[in-house]
Protein backbone atom coordinates (compact mmCIF):
# COMPACT_ATOMS: atom_id res chain seq x y z
CA UNK A 1 0.00 0.00 0.00
CA UNK A 2 2.61 2.29 0.84
CA UNK A 3 4.48 1.26 -2.26
CA UNK A 4 1.51 1.64 -4.33
CA UNK A 5 1.52 5.70 -3.05
CA UNK A 6 4.71 6.33 -3.56
CA UNK A 7 4.87 4.62 -6.84
CA UNK A 8 1.84 7.00 -7.94
CA UNK A 9 3.07 9.98 -5.78
CA UNK A 10 6.33 9.49 -8.04
CA UNK A 11 4.71 8.88 -11.39
CA UNK A 12 2.54 12.14 -10.86
CA UNK A 13 5.52 14.76 -9.77
CA UNK A 14 7.39 13.19 -13.21
CA UNK A 15 4.14 13.89 -15.31
CA UNK A 16 3.66 17.21 -13.33
CA UNK A 17 5.02 20.14 -15.96
CA UNK A 18 4.42 23.31 -13.79
CA UNK A 19 7.42 25.08 -12.82
CA UNK A 20 9.50 23.69 -15.78
CA UNK A 21 10.20 26.56 -17.73
CA UNK A 22 11.41 28.28 -14.44
CA UNK A 23 13.86 25.43 -13.74
CA UNK A 24 14.97 25.30 -17.44
CA UNK A 25 15.90 29.05 -17.15
CA UNK A 26 17.82 28.67 -13.99
CA UNK A 27 19.90 25.95 -15.42
CA UNK A 28 20.55 27.40 -18.44
CA UNK A 29 20.82 31.17 -18.09
CA UNK A 30 23.97 30.97 -16.37
CA UNK A 31 25.58 28.68 -19.42
CA UNK A 32 24.12 30.68 -21.87
CA UNK A 33 25.23 33.85 -20.60
CA UNK A 34 29.11 32.33 -19.99
CA UNK A 35 28.92 31.27 -23.87
CA UNK A 36 27.72 34.87 -25.22
CA UNK A 37 30.83 35.98 -22.76
CA UNK A 38 33.02 33.39 -24.21
CA UNK A 39 32.15 34.24 -27.69
CA UNK A 40 32.95 37.81 -27.62
CA UNK A 41 36.30 37.28 -25.77
CA UNK A 42 37.34 34.41 -28.56
CA UNK A 43 36.56 36.91 -31.49
CA UNK A 44 38.13 39.90 -29.86
CA UNK A 45 41.36 37.27 -29.61
CA UNK A 46 41.27 37.09 -33.52
CA UNK A 47 40.35 40.74 -33.81
CA UNK A 48 43.00 41.70 -31.72
CA UNK A 49 45.31 39.34 -33.78
CA UNK A 50 44.37 40.76 -36.95
CA UNK A 51 44.76 43.99 -35.96
CA UNK A 52 48.64 43.05 -35.03
CA UNK A 53 49.39 41.18 -38.07
CA UNK A 54 48.03 44.80 -40.21
CA UNK A 55 50.47 46.57 -38.51
CA UNK A 56 53.41 44.37 -38.67
CA UNK A 57 53.23 44.55 -42.26
CA UNK A 58 52.65 48.05 -42.39
CA UNK A 59 56.03 48.33 -40.60
CA UNK A 60 57.77 45.49 -43.08
CA UNK A 61 56.31 47.41 -45.89
CA UNK A 62 57.48 50.64 -45.07
CA UNK A 63 61.33 49.41 -44.10
CA UNK A 64 61.34 47.61 -47.72
CA UNK A 65 60.50 50.97 -49.34
CA UNK A 66 63.46 52.81 -47.81
CA UNK A 67 65.93 54.07 -49.98
CA UNK A 68 67.79 56.82 -47.85
CA UNK A 69 71.60 56.42 -47.97
CA UNK A 70 72.44 56.61 -44.54
CA UNK A 71 69.70 54.02 -43.28
CA UNK A 72 67.27 54.35 -40.70
CA UNK A 73 67.57 56.20 -37.53
CA UNK A 74 66.78 55.49 -34.23
CA UNK A 75 64.20 58.11 -34.31
CA UNK A 76 62.92 56.20 -37.59
CA UNK A 77 62.17 53.19 -35.79
CA UNK A 78 60.86 54.74 -32.88
CA UNK A 79 58.30 56.86 -34.45
CA UNK A 80 57.56 53.10 -36.49
CA UNK A 81 56.65 52.01 -33.13
CA UNK A 82 54.14 55.00 -32.61
CA UNK A 83 52.64 53.81 -35.75
CA UNK A 84 52.15 50.55 -34.50
CA UNK A 85 50.63 51.43 -31.58
CA UNK A 86 48.31 53.87 -33.61
CA UNK A 87 47.64 51.08 -36.04
CA UNK A 88 46.61 48.67 -33.21
CA UNK A 89 44.28 51.30 -31.41
CA UNK A 90 45.73 50.39 -27.62
CA UNK A 91 47.35 51.46 -24.67
CA UNK A 92 48.56 48.09 -24.47
CA UNK A 93 52.42 46.75 -24.05
CA UNK A 94 53.22 46.32 -27.49
CA UNK A 95 56.98 45.28 -29.01
CA UNK A 96 58.65 45.55 -32.70
CA UNK A 97 61.71 43.98 -33.33
CA UNK A 98 63.15 44.68 -36.73
CA UNK A 99 66.14 42.63 -38.08
CA UNK A 100 68.01 42.33 -41.32
CA UNK A 101 69.11 38.87 -41.82
CA UNK A 102 71.43 37.58 -44.38
CA UNK A 103 71.90 34.45 -46.22
CA UNK A 104 75.79 32.71 -47.29
CA UNK A 105 75.05 30.47 -49.69
CA UNK A 106 79.08 29.52 -49.01
CA UNK A 107 78.37 28.56 -45.31
CA UNK A 108 74.51 27.46 -45.90
CA UNK A 109 73.86 29.51 -42.68
CA UNK A 110 72.08 32.71 -42.21
CA UNK A 111 73.39 35.91 -40.45
CA UNK A 112 72.11 38.97 -38.76
CA UNK A 113 73.51 42.38 -40.73
CA UNK A 114 71.60 44.29 -37.77
CA UNK A 115 68.21 43.75 -35.32
CA UNK A 116 66.53 46.51 -33.10
CA UNK A 117 63.83 46.45 -30.77
CA UNK A 118 61.38 49.25 -29.39
CA UNK A 119 59.28 48.97 -26.72
CA UNK A 120 59.21 46.81 -23.31
CA UNK A 121 58.37 42.97 -23.37
CA UNK A 122 60.31 39.44 -24.47
CA UNK A 123 62.05 40.44 -27.39
CA UNK A 124 65.77 41.22 -27.43
CA UNK A 125 67.69 41.93 -30.49
CA UNK A 126 68.61 38.93 -33.07
CA UNK A 127 72.25 37.76 -32.74
CA UNK A 128 74.07 35.54 -35.55
CA UNK A 129 73.69 32.45 -33.07
CA UNK A 130 69.94 32.79 -33.20
CA UNK A 131 69.29 32.63 -36.57
CA UNK A 132 72.65 31.16 -37.91
CA UNK A 133 70.71 27.50 -38.64
CA UNK A 134 67.02 28.72 -38.93
CA UNK A 135 66.58 27.05 -42.09
CA UNK A 136 62.80 26.17 -41.07
CA UNK A 137 61.79 29.47 -39.90
CA UNK A 138 63.46 31.96 -42.47
CA UNK A 139 62.75 32.09 -45.92
CA UNK A 140 64.82 30.39 -48.94
CA UNK A 141 66.87 33.22 -50.21
CA UNK A 142 69.55 33.47 -52.91
CA UNK A 143 73.56 33.61 -51.66
CA UNK A 144 74.06 37.29 -50.20
CA UNK A 145 70.74 38.54 -50.17
CA UNK A 146 69.17 40.45 -47.32
CA UNK A 147 65.85 39.79 -45.94
CA UNK A 148 63.51 41.89 -43.59
CA UNK A 149 61.95 40.44 -40.37
CA UNK A 150 59.37 42.64 -38.47
CA UNK A 151 58.09 40.69 -35.30
CA UNK A 152 55.74 42.18 -33.44
CA UNK A 153 54.55 41.07 -29.60
CA UNK A 154 51.84 42.06 -27.40
CA UNK A 155 49.14 40.59 -24.14
CA UNK A 156 45.86 39.86 -24.73
CA UNK A 157 43.92 40.78 -21.37
CA UNK A 158 40.21 38.83 -21.56
CA UNK A 159 37.70 41.17 -20.69
CA UNK A 160 35.67 38.43 -19.26
CA UNK A 161 36.36 35.73 -16.21
CA UNK A 162 35.19 32.99 -18.81
CA UNK A 163 38.87 30.61 -17.88
CA UNK A 164 41.14 32.13 -20.45
CA UNK A 165 44.48 33.64 -18.80
CA UNK A 166 45.97 36.15 -20.45
CA UNK A 167 47.01 35.47 -24.42
CA UNK A 168 50.20 36.70 -25.60
CA UNK A 169 49.77 37.41 -29.89
CA UNK A 170 53.09 36.97 -31.86
CA UNK A 171 53.48 38.26 -35.22
CA UNK A 172 56.02 37.70 -37.65
CA UNK A 173 56.55 38.90 -41.15
CA UNK A 174 59.39 38.86 -43.86
CA UNK A 175 59.34 41.33 -46.63
CA UNK A 176 61.94 41.44 -49.42
CA UNK A 177 63.82 44.66 -49.87
CA UNK A 178 62.51 46.43 -52.99
CA UNK A 179 64.54 49.45 -54.02
CA UNK A 180 68.02 49.19 -52.55
CA UNK A 181 70.61 46.48 -52.29
CA UNK A 182 70.66 46.61 -48.35
CA UNK A 183 68.91 48.74 -45.77
CA UNK A 184 71.05 50.04 -42.98
CA UNK A 185 70.68 50.98 -39.35
CA UNK A 186 72.57 54.25 -38.68
CA UNK A 187 75.24 53.46 -41.31
CA UNK A 188 75.61 49.51 -40.27
CA UNK A 189 74.85 47.71 -43.15
CA UNK A 190 75.98 44.89 -41.87
CA UNK A 191 79.28 42.66 -42.47
CA UNK A 192 80.07 41.24 -46.11
CA UNK A 193 79.85 37.78 -45.72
Amino acid sequence: MLMARLKVSLRSFLEDTRGLITVETVLSMPLLFWAMTATFDFFEIHRYKSVREKGTFTIADMISRETRAGGLTSIYLDNAKILFDEITNDDGVNQIRVSVVKYSDHKKEYSIAWSQVRGTGPLVPLTDGDVKNAHASLPDVNHGEEVILVESTSSYQPLFNVGLDDVTIGTRVFSAIRFTAQVCYEGVCGLQK
